[in-house]
């Protein structure tokens, strides 16, 4: 895995677009297609290659620090997790300050997250070397996704929520929400997952991604299912595509993230007609303008 992430971060800091051509080659086993992209993922490499890292409000929105104020000016603080800090470096932290139980995290990337479910447990000077060592490394090289490059590096502290938590990331075109997977990590392990797709009525989806997991039992959907489309529909409403990603614990939802480049733009669909039908929602030529500038 690190030689694959070292691989990764030399050939996008050479050509963000070789590398996305590479890795779309492995992981989707087919040729990208950047000149007339027609697919879902065609269309999210096309974007976050050409687009996004010129677009100040999608940087923004990426970050996890600032898209708090963009949820905030929706009318929807009360769905954000308390933060309990925001630091420029580890040295600046002082975790005598802090709750028995907290999420650390940095805002610039993915998986750079630690949970602290007891402080009498936790090993500060461990977790700092790990800490330290995100802050040192430009995650946009590491997944091709040259807008996580524009953000400035911060550690937050957030509310921690529980264990083994569900996530639920819908995906929504133009404002509307089409459908969700509900997704959980497998021993705690971000990179192993287990999945299943949604449409946003409740009923399971024909289709699913062939990189996770299936679920052996499918998870029960919250019975506030309607008031999650709701949020993601208010979310959403500025972006020709974004996925929404929330919480929903004991029947309170929370904000997760924005994320407008999903898996990077390598997420295998089965079946692969679904990868083409997503694509037709996307309209590349509303990128142009004003609007998202």
């Amino acid at each position: 895995m690190n030689l694959i992430r070292i691989f990764r971060k030399m050939t996008t800091k050479i050509s963000p677009m070789l590398a996305s051509k590479i890795m779309y080659r492995v992981k989707m086993n087919k040729r990208l297609n950047l000149k007339s992209p027609s697919t879902f993922n065609e269309k999210i490499n096309y974007l976050k290659l050409k687009k996004y890292p010129f677009i100040k409000t999608i940087i923004n929105c990426t970050d996890k620090y600032m898209v708090r104020e963009y949820v905030k000016n929706k009318g929807l603080e009360n769905n954000l997790t308390k933060l309990y800090g925001c630091w420029n470096t580890s040295k600046e932290i002082n975790f005598t300050e802090l709750p028995n139980s907290f999420v650390l995290k940095c805002n610039h990337g993915c998986g750079y997250n630690i949970l602290c479910k007891n402080k009498n447990n936790f090993d500060v000077e461990n977790e700092i070397k790990k800490i330290n060592k995100w802050m040192n490394e430009d995650f946009g090289l590491v997944s091709g996704e040259p807008h996580y490059s524009r953000i400035e590096k911060k550690i937050i502290c957030e509310e921690y929520l529980e264990d083994d938590i569900l996530d639920y990331k819908f995906f929504c075109f133009k404002g509307n929400p089409e459908f969700f997977y509900v997704a959980q990590n497998v021993d705690g392990d971000f990179h192993n997952m287990q999945s299943d797709f949604f449409y946003c009525d409740g009923s399971l989806a024909d289709f699913y991604r062939t990189d996770h997991k299936r679920f052996e039992k499918l998870p029960i959907l919250p019975s506030n299912l309607k008031e999650m489309v709701k949020i993601a529909k208010i979310l959403s409403k500025d972006f020709e595509f974004v996925r929404v990603d929330l919480f929903n614990v004991n029947g309170k939802i929370y904000f997760s993230e924005l994320t407008f480049s999903p898996c990077s733009g390598f997420m295998p669909i089965n079946p692969e007609y679904i990868d083409f039908q997503y694509g037709k929602l996307i309209d590349l030529n509303k990128y142009i303008g004003d609007k998202y500038e």
